[in-house]
């Protein structure tokens, strides 16, 4: 295969240490996703997630018959790293960062690059999906049931919390649209927020 293939790889953990996930996605040049793939991996910090995706992408990769490769990530850190920027002095780090410099070699062309965020959102999405069925994912959209209910009416006072990164947020003037006009309120994690039962 030799069109230019870019990866976009995430990783991210709730507690760092904590729960932790992955997210890949692999591109053809025209952008068409070849592959997506979100895993649950235990217990890890946010950089070893970030290493572990970098690993699995690359092998991915391998797998595709790959040769040459646009790869992009959200943490500077790894980037840098992997770009011979930044040494590599964590020794939790050192052994995943080797694994993923010999993969990275054996192919004819490699470029890393930093993702912004707002531009990783798909491996993102698979890290968190992931996290949140504690398994392996492929699709990054996780459709809601039919029917769902209608979400109730808050009242002033009500404290809506986020149960995937915490945020808590407190009515002060509830919305003045009917009931079955009201959606459910979404954190800016993703995550729907709760309310009082």
């Amino acid at each position: 295969m030799d069109e230019l293939i870019t990866i976009e790889f995430d990783g991210g953990s709730r507690g760092n240490p904590g729960p932790a996930g992955i997210g890949i996605v692999l591109r053809a040049q025209d952008g068409t996703p070849l592959l997506t793939l979100g895993r649950f991996i235990g217990r890890a910090t946010n950089n070893v997630a970030e290493y572990q995706a970098l690993i699995i992408a690359l092998q991915k990769a391998q797998e595709l018959g790959a040769k040459k490769l646009l790869i992009r990530g959200d943490s500077e850190l790894i980037i840098k790293q992997m770009n011979g920027e930044y040494r590599v002095r964590h020794p939790e780090l050192k052994p995943l960062y080797e694994e993923a410099y010999q993969l990275l070699h054996q192919f004819k062309e490699a470029k890393l690059e930093h993702n912004l965020r707002h531009k990783n959102t798909l491996a993102d999405k698979l890290a968190n999906l992931a996290m949140d069925k504690k398994k392996e994912v492929t699709e990054a959209e996780d459709p809601s049931p039919l029917d769902e209910p209608t979400p109730t009416p808050a009242s002033p006072g009500d404290r809506l919390e986020c149960m995937r990164c915490g945020m808590v947020v407190e009515v002060r003037t509830p919305s003045s649209l009917r009931p079955h006009q009201l959606k459910s309120l979404t954190c800016q994690c993703g995550q729907k927020m709760v309310g009082p039962d």
